[in-house]
């Protein structure tokens, strides 16, 4: 297996440079979310120590167990100490202090078909976030259009973007498309703006997976006042997050399945309170 010094030299980095490897996991924050967001970038500029004395960063942010996903590799260009820095307006956690230092990065290009794939083993000692530049494992590249692990029926939420990206790269996201088409179903859209609670149905074929493939398609999966929602700002869908409330078998008839449909409407109150409109 190919380490990670290795493939640096093969990128033409210098490995003489002073470098830190980086393994932000953090319990304060969900990083997934800010990833999601493009904004991991800013969280790595604050810190509460003056931990980049270094030319170069490259960065990972903790995954299972002790492994690491590669953001990036980043020239530490400066650093300021202030105690009144501020997040951009649009950062989604304002709520929390940013740190005293804040570093001015500039991204290394010519490694951008790793980022958000290659994954290495940290080691044993992950409590070690940032460590000077050594060998480490490459484990695994993952295909490209993957968005994540398959985490289980009722264990995830997934952003509309993400659910674009799952549904268009079917071969990255196999066990996605497996499993999700494999059941029929009750699910949720929240309209993470407002609050605003959908309650949805799935049958047929293709059970949840087909059902959500036309939301990923136009935004709205023709339902009334998501539709409206979107006519007035085509960009809205960004704010939908989806989720499965209940797994059912495909042997169920429609008419089962939209039972349990308005079971779950009547117990979220989403025809007077959310976005059901029957």
């Amino acid at each position: 297996m190919i380490d990670i010094i290795e493939l640096l030299k093969l990128r033409n980095f210098d490995t003489n440079a002073k470098t830190k490897l980086v393994r932000h996991q953090d319990s304060r924050w969900d990083l997934e979310t800010l990833l999601r967001h493009d904004q991991i970038e800013e969280y790595q500029q604050h810190q509460g120590e003056h931990i980049f004395k270094c030319e170069y960063i490259i960065s990972f942010m903790g995954i299972d167990g002790s492994k690491a996903l590669f953001l990036g590799i980043y020239k530490v260009r400066s650093v300021k100490q202030s105690d009144n820095h501020k997040w951009s307006p649009s950062y989604i956690y304002q709520e929390m202090n940013p740190g005293k230092f804040v570093y001015d990065l500039q991204e290394i290009q010519g490694f951008e078909d790793y980022k958000r794939r290659l994954i290495i083993d940290w080691g044993k000692s992950t409590r070690s976030w940032h460590q000077w530049l050594k060998s480490k494992v490459v484990t695994e590249l993952m295909p490209q259009g993957k968005v994540r692990p398959f985490p289980g029926y009722l264990d995830f939420i997934i952003e509309f973007n993400e659910l674009v990206k799952m549904v268009k790269n079917s071969d990255a996201n196999r066990e996605w498309h497996t499993m999700l088409s494999s059941v029929a179903g009750i699910y949720l859209i929240v309209d993470s703006k407002t609050g605003k609670q959908y309650v949805g149905s799935a049958y047929g074929e293709k059970g949840i997976l087909g059902r959500w493939g036309n939301y990923a398609r136009n935004g709205h999966g023709g339902n009334e006042q998501l539709k409206n929602l979107i006519n007035k700002s085509k960009s809205y869908s960004k704010y939908f997050t989806f989720s499965i409330l209940r797994t059912l078998p495909k042997t169920l008839t429609k008419r089962e399945v939209i039972e349990y449909e308005n079971l779950y409407k009547t117990k979220l109150g989403t025809r007077t309170f959310g976005l059901n409109s029957n």
